[in-house]
């Protein structure tokens, strides 16, 4: 069992907790009926799993043969089985481009999903697989997302490239891509705002990002990455749908999973979008986030 698996079945304990006891008290009931699987549909929703995957995973369990004082343990196997299945739609491997260089990454999400602190993550991943990384600080409006990616820099000898505050970011992200093409950086990951409740504004700001970054390398982005905040629940997919319609997200990174009681919503990303997820994060340190894996993270959710 690998480490991080360990850290990730803490890390949803409090997920697998309500599911347990909730599976437990459905399963002990004086008679078996339709009301099982009423209560079992409620159960997934309770974590946020969503109403397209609790229904497909409630009708693969009503055609298997379970009985009042069925054993836990058979039963959560067989959810298992069928959450893992929905979970594989969203597994996949993270993989740079080496004839790409750089390797744009542009990161999107709303403020306070973990947004730059997965930067620095990511970016300390990178470097000690031999890649040189490099970040640009597009989100000009906050300066607490400048300072977390200059110490992120500092602390893993990354160069950052940031500007005034308030500044234009696509300006600056044509700028920094520019740099990031004179020093031969292998990856650079660009920071960007998140401020949803301006939907227009976001979304013109993003669109000409982008449109600047293809005037530098008309491929770029290479990838767009959003990340959610588990904590939130429904709302990570509603942002998930929302920044797909401002830029090509094509992949995600989920984070504060040990915060969070609605693990369920790596299910319902995987059931209403197959947007691969290719991080999971479970707190503060670098080696808190890892690749997922649909099984080890269904196992982590119903705690087998």
């Amino acid at each position: 069992m690998s480490n991080f698996f360990q850290k990730l079945g803490l890390g949803l304990k409090k997920t697998s907790k309500n599911l347990s006891q909730g599976l437990s008290d459905i399963f002990t009931k004086e008679s078996l009926s339709e009301d099982v699987i009423t209560d079992l549909e409620e159960l997934l929703y309770s974590a946020d799993v969503g109403v397209k995957a609790s229904t497909e995973i409630v009708d693969n369990f009503s055609s298997k043969k379970f009985t009042k004082g069925s054993d836990i343990k058979s039963i959560k196997q067989e959810l298992c089985k069928d959450i893992a299945e929905i979970l594989k739609k969203s597994e996949q491997d993270f993989i740079i481009d080496t004839t790409q260089k750089p390797f744009v990454v542009l990161m999107v999400g709303v403020n306070g999903a973990g947004k730059t602190t997965t930067i620095g993550k990511l970016g300390k991943k990178l470097t000690q697989k031999g890649y040189q990384v490099s970040f640009i600080a597009g989100d000009t409006f906050r300066a607490a997302a400048v300072e977390q990616l200059e110490i992120w820099g500092e602390r893993n000898n990354l160069r950052v490239y940031s500007g005034e505050a308030g500044c234009d970011s696509a300006g600056l992200c044509y700028d920094g891509l520019k740099e990031a093409i004179k020093k031969g950086d292998d990856v650079v990951f660009i920071d960007t705002a998140g401020r949803l409740q301006n939907k227009k504004g976001l979304m013109e700001e993003l669109q000409k990002i982008v449109r600047v970054i293809k005037k530098v390398i008309p491929e770029a982005p290479h990838k767009t990455l959003i990340t959610i905040d588990a904590t939130t629940g429904q709302n990570g997919l509603d942002q998930v749908k929302t920044f797909k319609e401002l830029v090509e997200v094509n992949g995600i990174i989920v984070t504060k999973l040990d915060g969070s009681s609605r693990g369920g919503i790596l299910v319902a990303i995987a059931s209403e979008t197959g947007i691969p997820v290719y991080f999971v994060g479970i707190g503060e340190q670098v080696d808190d986030m890892d690749v997922f894996n649909a099984e080890e993270f269904a196992k982590g959710l119903l705690d087998l």
